[in-house]
């Protein structure tokens, strides 16, 4: 097996055909993939969520996590983001908990607050206390998975079963908010804002010291894109574009006011996305030129991007593994 590198596998199973058997295909294909990623080197393959898009993208990354889990032995699996104020904190503890026992401590995620109103409408949460809310699901997360019973709204419970990993399993805060990261901090918590802020990480060191915590930040580096890995990129770029706007403009379609967001799009157009280079289809050359002349290369693949047909995801996943991982 290659050695790991800092290599994700991103699965959002955007795009997502009409026709019932071909959405099953790629789901089904989805997990096939992470189990590729697994036994050719990758150290992380990642879900996302996000509900009631009009593209199919992934509203249940914790029963995608579960599937991956059971069908890989080395690979990390992270949730980045999981919505957690859209939840009930036992529930998700205990889901949280089965997940990190099948993957033997393998499992972590992002909790973000989320910020489009429709989610929590659908969701029956209440959109104007999401912050009080949020606060209360990631305290209880943390008793529950401790060794003794609390206090529950007035009655003593213990949550089983416990999680794999000791503690818990690897949680961190996502935002880009000083709310956010003052709730890390409280909490004792890493913090992980989706865009490098130095501003914001300072305030969360801040934070730390003002309640005695530690803690740590994790963002990935300034100049991130996602990637596709083809042998010849203009004609792809023809070929596939038109899959990567689909992702984009669904993304684009939900930015808020006044909320930094990574890959933000500000185009309508396949040459527009691709002049601004946060989507790139590379060689694989070029992209095991970058894994050597950088040793924090971030490099995250996105085979099944926007409906991406799967014999193309196939082949961009098995250029990055045959022609740049097992060439490091």
């Amino acid at each position: 097996m290659p050695p790991q590198t800092n290599s994700n596998l991103r699965l959002n199973l955007t795009g997502c055909e009409p026709d019932p058997d071909l959405r099953s295909l790629r789901y089904r294909t989805a997990i096939d993939m992470a189990a590729y990623a697994d036994q050719n080197g990758f150290a992380n393959v990642n879900v996302e969520e996000h509900h009631v898009a009009q593209n199919g993208w992934l509203p249940s990354p914790l029963t995608m996590a579960a599937a991956i889990a059971a069908r890989t032995e080395r690979v990390n699996i992270g949730v980045v983001a999981l919505l957690a104020s859209l939840y009930d904190p036992i529930r998700l503890a205990e889901d949280v908990a089965v997940i990190d026992l099948l993957s033997q401590g393998r499992f972590s995620f992002v909790a973000g607050l989320g910020y489009r109103e429709l989610e929590f409408h659908a969701m029956d949460k209440p959109w104007a206390a999401r912050g009080k809310w949020m606060d209360h699901v990631l305290e209880t997360l943390l008793q529950a998975w401790a060794d003794e019973p609390f206090d529950y709204r007035g009655e003593t419970i213990n949550v089983t079963p416990k999680p794999f990993s000791r503690p818990y399993p690897q949680l961190l805060v996502g935002g880009m908010s000083r709310a956010a990261a003052r709730r890390a901090a409280r909490l004792g918590l890493p913090f992980a804002p989706p865009m490098t802020d130095p501003e914001l990480e300072s305030y969360y060191w801040q934070q730390l010291e003002t309640h005695g915590k530690e803690g740590f930040v994790y963002s990935p580096p300034e100049d991130f894109s996602i990637l596709f890995i083809a042998q010849y990129p203009d004609r792809a770029w023809e070929e596939l574009g038109h899959h990567f706007l689909n992702e984009a403009l669904e993304y684009s379609s939900w930015s808020p006011e006044n909320l930094k967001r990574p890959l933000e799009f500000a185009s309508n157009s396949v040459q527009g996305l691709r002049e601004e280079g946060r989507y790139e289809i590379i060689t694989p050359e070029q992209c095991l030129q970058r894994h050597r002349e950088r040793d924090d290369f971030f490099a995250l693949i996105h085979p099944l991007v926007g409906g991406m047909p799967l014999d193309r995801g196939w082949n961009c996943l098995r250029l990055y593994t045959g022609e740049v991982l097992a060439k490091l």
